[in-house]
């Protein structure tokens, strides 16, 4: 999905700030868009006052040429996130972008600076930039790890429970009883929005549900957890599986671990492992299984993934919602499709302006302010728009 045109112009701000000039050619290869897109930007912000621009080179705001002609301060501080709320997401994470504006949304009404943090898609990004912006004088701290295993999560506990500022995760919750477990925090009630989806397909009669999930976030794990366990207690389900949504859903090997755990194969039935190449590394097919478990509805984390499921069973001459039902989880494009897919929306904004105004509430100095831990959830939605169909109860 193309990067919301803010998020990339606030990606150039911090970039510039950092260096204090950087030429339009090395900005466009790093945010990997064409020189003319990054030189229409840098255009825009400089006629904003945001930065300077120069021939082929954008600068600063208030930077002049040479690094010795820089006020002693700004040299020590290079991120400028004194005095600001430092927010801090994965790259390329449309569903977190939303949560992203909401954040924002608050922060720019109360008139708190902002000092945007871009993760990249490596092991352990977040803390580095945390630090930097702790170091540059930053007054409290959102932020959305990516966490894409369980064994990642863990690994960032320790260090984040320590940051010495008013902290607020934002569409995650740590595991009970861990080093975070006492961290505000403010998320969708995931477990909530799986029973929507289940329940909606049940409601037009649906008895054969599979799950095609990935594994690569705490969303994701939380999604096939929380459908497992509300498959397995509706008696009216006879049958229920959870696939990978796509090979590349998982983790991978290397740092993180857990190459595929708990994502190969399929789960059915709420028993051990089943399906084909269930426990021994491999991915089933999605319409593979669909036809094997006999299944009328599905279940696709996310948006993207729906959508190609779509065109996968009309390439095979099935029709949604006529041969299969099914529901997207996210919401972020579910309706742009050429079938406009039922999705189970997360208060994806609302979670960004619940988490920032808890965020200045705790720094607001207020009596109460440093009262008990808050772990806020938010229940998603359901938007019904016709890609799943009522069927006949089997006759007798």
């Amino acid at each position: 999905m193309r990067e919301p045109v803010e998020l990339r112009r606030q990606r150039i701000l911090a970039v510039v700030r950092s260096r204090g000039a950087v030429k339009v050619s090395v900005l466009a290869a790093e945010l990997e868009v064409s020189v003319v897109t990054v030189r229409r930007d840098v255009e825009e912000l400089a006629r904003a006052g945001r930065l300077r621009r120069g021939h082929g080179v954008a600068r600063a705001a208030g930077s002049v040429e040479g690094a010795d002609a820089l006020p002693a301060a700004r040299r020590e501080d290079p991120a400028g996130d004194g005095d600001a709320v430092a927010l801090v997401v994965p790259e390329r994470h449309s569903y977190l972008y939303e949560t992203l504006h909401g954040a924002r949304s608050v922060l720019e009404e109360s008139g708190m600076r902002i000092a945007l943090h871009i993760a990249p898609q490596a092991v352990g990004a977040e803390r580095p930039l945390v630090e930097r912006a702790l170091a540059g004088g930053a007054r409290g701290l959102l932020i959305a790890p990516r966490w894409r295993s369980a064994l990642s999560e863990e690994a960032d506990y320790g260090w984040l429970a320590e940051v010495g500022v008013p902290t607020v995760l934002m569409e995650r919750r740590p595991r009970p009883g861990s080093a975070l477990h006492a961290l505000d925090s403010v998320c969708s009630d995931h477990w909530y929005g799986t029973y929507l989806a289940v329940d909606h397909l049940v409601s037009l009669g649906h008895r054969r549900i599979v799950l095609a999930a990935r594994n690569d976030s705490p969303t994701a794990r939380t999604i096939r957890a929380a459908f497992a366990e509300i498959a397995a207690a509706r008696p009216e389900v006879e049958d229920w599986s959870v696939v990978l949504s796509t090979p590349d859903a998982v983790p991978g090997p290397g740092p993180e671990g857990e190459a595929a755990a708990g994502g190969s194969g399929a789960l059915g039935g709420g028993a051990a492992p089943a399906g084909p190449g269930a426990g021994d590394g491999a991915v089933p097919d999605l319409l593979s299984v669909l036809r094997e478990r006999r299944a009328t509805g599905a279940v696709l984390h996310g948006d993207v993934d729906a959508l190609m499921l779509v065109q996968r069973l009309s390439e095979n001459g099935l029709q949604v919602p006529r041969d299969c039902s099914v529901v997207a989880y996210d919401d972020v494009v579910a309706a742009l499709g050429s079938t406009p897919l039922t999705a189970v929306a997360p208060p994806k904004a609302e979670i960004g302006r619940a988490a920032a105004e808890l965020l200045l509430y705790r720094l607001s100095g207020a009596d109460g302010a440093s009262g008990p831990v808050r772990r806020t959830q938010l229940l998603p939605a359901l938007k019904v728009r016709g890609s799943a169909l009522r069927i006949d109860p089997p006759q007798e």
